[in-house]
């Protein structure tokens, strides 16, 4: 595995959704890259990549491909801090590189899943991914979930790569029953 680095990986994620058809394809060969990857020498990772935040997760920018084709971001998780619950409106494969990440599924029941009001969710079941490990998802046709690390765990720091430019998703409200798109930044949550 030593010599397999950051520029092998793009180049090879470059390749690979090139040739997939469909989402489950995409995630399907980056997910070995991927594993490969956070497995081996990880020099590729810069101070810059482990920043934190205090108030919330912090997304950190890795790679950003110049056609929007995908994104690669390193988020750092300190104890207690989630995400809101979301979707990508894409596919996307995290490795988590240390710690251990939670993700808590939920599924969309209502009949018109293509309506930002009238939303109906149920929770589905927790997945922990230690250090080393990939998982994947893909837009059905949305992956909603919630993603962190509870406080009595230690600080996390995964990789995120989404199958565009990941500058914008949907936050649900599950109270109100609604989703709102809201745009993000590189370096923010």
């Amino acid at each position: 595995m030593s010599g397999y680095g950051l520029n092998e990986f793009l180049a090879e994620t470059q390749t690979v959704i090139a040739q997939a058809g469909e989402p489950a394809d995409c995630v399907e060969a980056v997910a070995p890259l991927l594993h490969r990857l956070i497995n081996g020498s990880r020099d590729f990772l810069k101070p810059e990549h482990f920043q934190s935040k205090p108030d919330c997760y912090a997304r950190n920018a890795i790679h950003v491909d110049a056609d929007g084709g995908f994104s690669l971001y390193s988020l750092v998780w300190l104890p207690g801090q989630w995400t809101p619950i979301h979707d990508h409106g894409t596919w996307g494969v995290v490795g988590v590189v240390q710690g251990v990440l939670e993700e808590r599924n939920l599924i969309r029941v209502d009949p018109d899943q293509t309506r930002d009001t009238g939303i109906d969710l149920r929770r589905g079941g927790p997945i922990l991914l230690g250090e080393g490990t990939v998982t994947t998802f893909v837009p059905n046709p949305d992956h909603i979930h919630k993603t962190g690390v509870p406080e009595d765990r230690e600080q996390t720091v995964s990789l995120h790569l989404y199958g565009r430019a990941m500058n914008s998703f949907h936050v649900y409200d599950v109270t109100e029953g609604t989703r709102e798109r809201i745009d993000v930044f590189h370096n923010e949550s």
